[in-house]
């Protein structure tokens, strides 16, 4: 197949997709989390500001795709478009269902719990608390994993390390099981600048362990989403015994997961979503202990991921959904919010030929006829 881009004089010629196969087994040298996207009901009024109305047949189903692949689903996290466009109404409904889809896949699944159902203008730590308690509630409930996600109102109103310690030592407690804390950088979302009670990540850094080490029965592991290998790895080695480091690195996650020999960071990745074939086939290689074919499956996905992710970052998720419906995963390219116009024509003509020299469009067919539709929506002249 092939198809005139823009910018190209000759027409572009699509390789033949990868037979990456699927697990027989459970991945057992890393747990892999993938955090998942939501589709948007393209008959719904999902304009920006409105409350979304999701394709559940198609979100769904994606969920299981990963599943498939032996991934966990990372439920309702930043993929899914958490403050977004994605409401608490829609977002409660989406981890009960997610939830109980995954009782009847086998999957695993863990879900974020926030409070971005609290109005912005919350102005008390106490109110912040009440806020967690009531979302962690409504994940423990559907039975999934805990993850306390990183909290808008609490950044704003905190005034030190002691508020967030305030807020997370009597939240942890009320947690069955042990969650996953979650530390999102402010290339994710600038509203989180200075969490932990500090703009100098040296503090931050010393907040949040101590924290970690004093709660460590009650904490499965951390997700750390600062696109900082140094430093995660300098994070990883003074955790307390037990306590997983996910990577939410989507720029260095082959050789965090990769490990240095003694120590490996488990995942939590957005861009798991868009290259779960190859991300399966990586950890079933690493599993086999053959790091060959472990950097064969990962280093053309990289290039994908570092564009898909490039700044402004918080824009990812455009790519993740566009990835979908090239990859004839969902029906339409419309996202809750309107995100769908949240990167450009080139963006996504790029993310088009990197995905496609990663090996992960699977029906180049259909990737090009919706390839060109999409051109053909834009006025491109070819």
């Amino acid at each position: 197949m092939s198809i005139l881009l823009p910018g190209s004089p000759e027409p572009y010629v699509l390789r033949e997709p990868t037979p990456w196969g699927k697990p027989s087994a459970p991945i057992r040298s890393r747990v892999a989390f993938a955090a998942a996207h939501v589709v948007a009901d393209p008959s719904g009024d999902n304009a920006p500001g409105e409350p979304a109305v999701v394709d559940w047949d198609s979100t769904l189903a994606f969920r299981r795709h990963l599943w498939s692949y032996g991934l966990g689903v990372a439920e309702a996290m930043d993929t899914a478009q958490r403050g977004m466009g994605l409401d608490w109404a829609t977002t409660r409904q989406l981890i009960r269902l997610s939830s109980a889809e995954a009782v009847g896949a086998g999957g695993r699944i863990a879900a974020g719990a926030g409070t971005d159902h609290l109005a912005a203008d919350v102005s008390d730590v106490d109110s912040v608390l009440r806020g967690y308690s009531e979302q962690l509630d409504v994940v423990q409930e559907a039975g999934a994993q805990v993850i306390v996600m990183a909290s808008r109102q609490l950044a704003r109103v905190a005034t030190g390390p002691a508020d967030y310690r305030r807020v997370y030592d009597r939240l942890l407690p009320q947690a069955e099981k042990p969650v996953v804390l979650h530390w999102l950088g402010p290339m994710f979302d600038p509203a989180l600048t200075g969490y932990w009670g500090t703009t100098d990540l040296s503090a931050a850094t010393e907040a949040f362990l101590e924290l970690v080490h004093d709660h460590a029965s009650r904490v499965d592991g951390v997700k750390v989403s600062l696109l900082d290998a140094g430093h995660e790895k300098a994070l990883r080695a003074r955790l307390p015994a037990g306590v997983r480091l996910y990577t939410g690195d989507d720029f260095h996650y082959p050789e965090l997961i990769r490990g240095d020999g003694e120590v490996a960071s488990d995942a939590l990745l957005g861009i798991f979503a868009a290259i779960a074939p190859a991300a399966s086939a990586a950890l079933r290689a690493l599993d086999a202990g053959d790091l060959s074919a472990y950097d064969a499956a990962f280093e053309p996905t990289v290039p994908l991921a570092r564009h898909v992710f490039g700044a402004p970052t918080y824009y990812y998720k455009t790519g993740i959904a566009f990835l979908a419906w090239l990859s004839g995963l969902q029906p339409g390219f419309s996202m809750v919010g309107g995100l769908q116009s949240a990167r450009s024509l080139p963006h996504l003509v790029e993310t088009f030929r990197l995905a496609d020299a990663a090996g992960l469009l699977p029906d180049p067919s259909l990737a090009e006829h919706r390839m060109s539709l999409l051109l053909d929506l834009h006025g491109v002249v070819r």
